[in-house]
């Protein structure tokens, strides 16, 4: 093991032990960020960052951290808000907008780090998403000056006018699906509203947010920015609870969601919730004809994520097509599906990556072998029969199921694995009622040439997001939630930051007096 690096005082630290993402060097200690400085946990105790696609492979090892380490976070971001909430925007827009060209600079290295820590494959998804970092600390940065009031026209006696003040301290808490891009969501729009931020990392995949950190640190005060380590239930509920803590924005897993609003609410701090999903995909006949049916094809496998495994909140799992051209559509998918290749995360040919880990990697085959038990199931897809180049690796194909009824475990619950149920529908009427029997609403999918019918159908889709004719990733600057069960709040826009990351303040004047 290496040694754990000593900070230098100011708002740099010396840099943390680089890490071989192969696994073949030493492995090294990656310490926490808390008030510019490197440190590790209180505890004295580490855990090892193992490697999805590399099963037994440590790449890292990261702090235990502690409720006390939260503490000691929290404070020194809570010594850090008043001078960064009083500098004038453009003094944050500076060093948001240095970020992003230090992080594109970084690109690679991020992008690599990913696969590694995540088992996202390089090409399909680790590159976008540290290229979709950087776009967002840019697009973050460019508006740091719309975090603005107004002024009522209340006559020549009066002043009326609105602030939009920060909030304080954000505690940010990350998945391990899509690290980087969750904390793009998070960090700049939090810190370009003059929010300071304790950024907890997530169990599985800490290491690339460490790398942000990294980045982050050379142009930020102490304290703006700090980034925690450890279990959720242990620093990440002392985050929660912790009295100087003024908002918590959450991405995860609905069952968590709750409990971490709930608590929250206890002391009524301001929350943010991005949580489940189980999402339809709506394919109308006019979507399928010899023309269309390949292009619709590749959108439906992207909206479903099977290049991340399936492991997206927004995948459009539940696949809902029209009975017409049901067989031909799911041939021509299940096709394309099988074209996949499934293999080393840092592979430049490698299209679907590892599970994250052996729990997950055991509940997505329980849901599959729930899904395969039922009667006049139709497997078009196994994903067992996928092999992974011989790599000891958490590594799970995709899987698609015909003849699948609505109320089935694996059409209603969130597998957040590669495993797509194809359920048949005649009338419109009908599919959007089935599309709207869930707990969720995050994501949608419309796939149809008539767009009165597409659009009346996003229209009535309890959803908070809704494609037509496309299955691509979230868009920036577009306001992005859930209705339901997937969360409350919107993130991705400057109405969504204004919104999540500062509060209104009313001043009213009495002039000429």
């Amino acid at each position: 093991m290496t040694s754990t690096p000593t900070a230098t005082s100011g708002s740099t630290a010396s840099s943390p032990a680089a890490i071989d993402p192969t696994g073949a060097a030493p492995v090294p200690d990656r310490p926490m960020l808390i008030g510019g400085e490197w440190v590790p946990s209180l505890s004295g105790e580490w855990a090892d960052v193992v490697s999805p696609g590399r099963r037994g492979v440590v790449l890292a090892r990261v702090p235990e951290g502690t409720e006390a380490d939260a503490d000691r976070a929290v404070q020194a971001a809570q010594a850090a808000f008043p001078a960064w909430a009083k500098l004038h925007f453009s003094q944050r827009q500076k060093a948001l907008l240095k970020i992003a060209d230090a992080l594109e600079a970084r690109v690679e290295d991020l992008a690599v780090l990913t696969a590694a820590d995540t088992g996202n494959a390089l090409r399909t998804q680790a590159r976008p998403e540290a290229n979709t970092l950087v776009n967002l600390f840019r697009y973050f940065g460019g508006v740091a000056g719309e975090f603005k009031g107004t002024v009522l026209p209340a006559g020549d006696d009066q002043l009326q006018y609105t602030r939009r003040e920060p909030l304080g301290v954000v505690a940010g808490i990350l998945p391990w699906n899509s690290p980087l891009m969750i904390a793009g969501m998070k960090t700049p729009a939090a810190l370009a509203a003059g929010n300071t931020l304790v950024l907890k990392t997530a169990e599985d995949a800490p290491l690339t947010i460490l790398l942000l950190a990294e980045i982050c640190n050379e142009f930020l005060p102490p304290g703006v920015l700090n980034v925690v380590t450890g279990r959720g239930h242990v620093i990440g509920e002392a985050l929660v609870t912790h009295p100087g803590v003024h908002k918590v924005s959450f991405t995860g897993s609905t069952r968590v969601g709750i409990g971490v609003g709930e608590k929250a609410a206890k002391r009524l701090a301001h929350v943010s919730l991005e949580l489940g999903g189980k999402s339809p995909n709506i394919v109308f006949p006019d979507a399928c004809t010899s023309e269309l049916i390949d292009e619709t094809a590749t959108g439906v496998l992207t909206a479903m994520r099977f290049t991340r495994q399936g492991q997206s909140c927004t995948a459009g799992s539940r696949l809902f097509v029209h009975a017409d051209v049901y067989d031909a559509f799911l041939e021509k998918l299940t096709e394309k599906v099988r074209a996949l290749k499934v293999g080393d995360p840092l592979d430049e040919a490698t299209d679907m990556g590892s599970i994250i880990n052996q729990k997950q990697y055991d509940q997505v085959v329980n849901y599959i072998k729930d899904g395969k038990s039922q009667p006049n199931v139709r497997v078009l897809l196994d994903g067992e029969d996928f092999t992974a180049d011989d790599l000891d690796g958490f590594y799970q194909g995709p899987t698609i199921l015909a003849g699948v009824g609505n109320d089935w475990r694996v059409a209603q619950e969130e597998i957040f694995g590669p495993v797509l149920v194809a359920i048949p529908w005649t009338d419109r009427d009908d599919v959007i009622a089935m599309a709207n029997d869930s707990t969720y609403g995050l994501a949608a999918y419309v796939w149809s040439q008539d767009l009165t019918a597409a659009l009346d159908t996003a229209n009535r889709i309890e959803s908070g997001w809704v494609q037509v004719n496309q299955g691509g990733g979230q868009v920036i600057g577009q306001a992005y939630g859930g209705y339901k069960m997937s969360g409350i709040g919107r993130e991705f826009s400057i109405e969504g930051a204004i919104e999540a990351f500062t509060q209104t303040k009313q001043i009213n004047v009495k002039l000429n007096v």
